[in-house]
């Protein structure tokens, strides 16, 4: 039997795989054996690191293949002698604040998840004490998993069950009573106010009932709150444009003072404001950032690398904030604000287009649900004063044109051939009138492009994970993307190992 290729399943800093039958062409690399194997292979690796409470909370999302991975991942854990608590449905980041729970007394959280990935995908997400694993970690459970032989201890560990999802939920309660404090309604400072949450099918229906009820917000109108692994309504993605179409409609239809959408686990989410305009993407950042700059004046705005221009001088013209645009990647900018921080550079939040934000104030956790109380508390506030979110946001300019392409690399190996076109294409560009290469740039090739018949900027990047490198334009003036992208065509049509066929 050919032996199995472990590392098949790393993505980033997560563990990914089919874990179902059901799509054409896609075959099962994520089934029971190789969750119980990573149970037992995830116990060695806290072992190695030094940890003597071997006990972890293990968590998932809505997915149909949930419960029966989950049992087999406990079943290796505790083979191993270590304890499990069952947490059940729960959310991403709720499975890192176990491990900072006393009451749970656990040394790690697991959450079964794949995010917005279609219904036969599953993964697992790790955390400790400290945060959420990186990339070299995975490696090494990965590493563990096809080179150990495993040996079951003379005492198994202990199976419990907690309701993780609940005790989450009070605290980002009490801290919105607390922060809005107001004065003769502590307890219900959203009462009068219509909130409605799109679940999407996910993990996120708690918060109408655990979250915004037990504050005064009018729920009814939510929608999509039940768990259903197949998502029959939409895909929960906050970046999914037929996702986001679900919950302005809602909004409108339902009168609502605000909406709410969260991705499948929780740590991504957006909003929709009163009359019914999605604030995600680069709204979505320039909205929290207002609601930071304003608690932390002159702070570092950490952001991922395909963010608009108009956002950059937004937060630094219009806030008085600096705007940091690093790599994409939700632990890349986490780690970046970090960095800045250690290095003196206040930095408060950590944010990407795709709706993962991590704020300072929470241990730099991407937490969908709290990122959205951020929102609920300046919500509050200015309910009072008779003015919007969308007030907040309102000098905010948006590119009249915007669109993404995926360009498939054809070589073998596509990052060094991905690298490749990036150099040469730096090179080629830079004869070009009115293309202006940006001097602070982390990823990829970045250019402004300052002709009459542009105005605007295109970044090319080479794929985290996939042989694929995304083309982002952008552009103020009508047709400016199609002038940008024929002109950028006639260059890259020299890559014979590049597919061009989505221009």
């Amino acid at each position: 039997m050919e032996k199995f290729d472990w590392k098949v399943l790393q993505n980033g800093s997560d563990i990914r795989g089919v874990a179902i039958k059901g799509v054409p062409g896609e075959d099962v690399n994520l089934d029971e054996s190789k969750a119980e194997v990573l149970g037992r292979a995830f116990y060695q690796y806290l072992e190695n690191k030094g940890k003597k409470n071997m006990s972890v909370a293990l968590g998932m999302d809505s997915r149909i293949s949930g419960p029966s991975l989950g049992q087999s991942f406990s079943r290796g854990f505790r083979a191993m002698g270590g304890r499990v608590v069952d947490c059940g449905m729960a959310s991403t980041p709720a499975m890192f604040m176990a491990t900072q729970f006393s009451e749970f007394n656990v040394s790690a959280g697991v959450m079964l998840t794949a995010s917005h990935l279609p219904f036969n995908r599953n993964g697992l997400k790790f955390f400790t004490k400290e945060g959420g694993l990186n990339k070299g970690d995975i490696s090494e459970i990965l590493d563990i998993a096809a080179n150990t032989t495993f040996l079951d201890s003379p005492n198994p560990g202990l199976l419990e069950k907690a309701d993780l999802i609940s005790r989450y939920a009070i605290d980002i309660v009490n801290n919105i009573r607390e922060k809005v404090n107001l004065p003769g309604n502590f307890e219900r400072p959203l009462q009068g106010l219509k909130i409605i949450v799109d679940a999407g099918n996910g993990a996120g229906g708690f918060f109408a009932d655990k979250v915004l009820a037990p504050l005064g917000a009018d729920t009814s109108g939510s929608q999509f709150l039940e768990p259903d692994g197949l998502f029959p309504n939409h895909v929960p993605n906050p970046e999914d444009d037929a996702a986001m179409d679900a919950i302005c409609m809602a909004v409108l239809k339902n009168q609502a003072d605000l909406g709410i959408i969260f991705d499948t686990d929780v740590d991504r989410a957006a909003v929709v404001d009163a009359g019914g305009q999605p604030v995600n993407r680069n709204a979505l950042i320039a909205l929290i950032s207002a609601i930071i700059l304003e608690e932390h004046p002159g702070t570092t705005i950490v952001t991922d690398s395909i963010t608009s221009e108009g956002l950059a001088s937004f937060i630094q013209d219009k806030l008085g904030g600096k705007h940091h645009r690093y790599k994409r990647g939700y632990k890349n900018v986490i780690n970046e604000a970090i960095r800045l921080n250690t290095g003196g550079e206040e930095s408060w939040i950590a944010i990407e287009t795709s709706g993962h934000a991590a704020l300072k104030e929470n241990y730099y956790l991407d937490d969908g649900a709290y990122l959205v109380s951020k929102v609920l508390i300046k919500l509050a506030q200015l309910h009072l004063r008779n003015e919007s979110i969308s007030d907040l946001i309102g000098e905010l300019q948006h590119p009249l044109e915007s669109v993404e392409y995926r360009l498939k690399i054809l070589h073998k190996d596509f990052a060094e051939y991905g690298m490749t076109v990036i150099k040469e294409l730096t090179e080629l560009v830079s004869a070009e009138e009115g293309w202006v290469p940006e001097q602070q740039n982390f990823e990829g090739l970045r250019i402004r492009c300052t002709s009459e018949n542009q105005r605007g900027w295109f970044l090319l990047r080479l794929s985290l994970h996939d042989p694929v490198m995304p083309l982002n334009i952008e552009s103020d003036l009508e047709g400016g993307t199609e002038t940008i992208c024929r002109r950028l065509y006639k260059i890259l049509s020299r890559f014979d190992q590049l597919d061009l066929s989505s221009f």
